[in-house]
């Protein structure tokens, strides 16, 4: 069988990753321990990301005429392609994670959403959360609010019920008050009023008494008409 019919069906199972993944990211690696590969590719698999070791030429076929065909720069070496097939960024941040512990393994570049990312894109790739992790937390910062609302709405009942309670019981104690206010006032305007009313009377009786002075002193101016006589 010609080399062409051999390598036809892997160039079309390559395409088919290709044209499924939403992302695609390459590495070397060369180094890694079989036990480390046994882990990463189980890591891979667990977060639905295609992990395939393919010859340079197969996928050099396989990319041409698609958005994967800017990493044909890095087809040199032992190559290793990891497709994201239901999160784009799954495969840059499942490979950074286990190149911490396992230093062998290197990026060489990657194409996500048509967008080529080197290296150092590619750590920054990493650093995005996945998908159902940005769902939960876009949920929670809905939720919050609808919490807040609640609680509050339940403190204002509560607080609203022991204040109208309160209201309740202070009103008598309030209207007494008042009422003995009243009742003080009305107390004191009948007392002036009877102050005012004898205050004329004293006042009358006390008047003749000063009137009668001068009459008591009219003896006294006849005296010298008495004298006067005896001389």
């Amino acid at each position: 069988m010609a080399k062409v019919e051999l390598k036809k069906p892997i160039v079309e199972e390559i395409k088919g990753y290709a044209n499924d993944a939403k992302g695609a990211v390459l590495v070397d690696y060369r180094g890694l321990t079989v036990e480390q590969d046994v882990r990463l590719r189980r890591q891979l698999r667990e977060a639905g990301v295609v992990y395939k070791v393919y010859k340079n030429t197969m996928l050099h076929l396989a990319f041409e005429g698609t958005e994967y065909d800017q990493l044909d720069k890095h087809l040199e070496g032992p190559t290793a392609v990891a497709f994201g097939i239901d999160d784009e960024t799954a495969p840059a941040r499942i490979l950074s994670k286990f190149a911490k512990e396992a230093e062998a393994l290197e990026f060489k570049g990657a194409v996500v959403g048509g967008t080529y990312y080197d290296v150092d894109g590619i750590k920054e790739l990493a650093k995005i959360p996945s998908r159902d992790e940005l769902i939960s937390k876009l949920l929670g910062s809905l939720q919050s609010p609808i919490t807040n609302l609640a609680r509050v709405l339940k403190q204002i009942a509560e607080n609203g019920g022991e204040s109208a309670a309160e209201e309740t019981a202070e009103a008598p104690a309030e209207e007494a008050e008042s009422s003995a206010d009243a009742e003080a006032s009305t107390v004191s305007d009948e007392t002036a009023t009877e102050e005012a009313a004898e205050a004329p009377a004293e006042e009358a009786a006390e008047a003749p008494a000063a009137e009668e002075a001068p009459a008591g002193e009219a003896p006294a101016e006849e005296a010298p008409a008495e004298e006067a006589a005896e001389e």
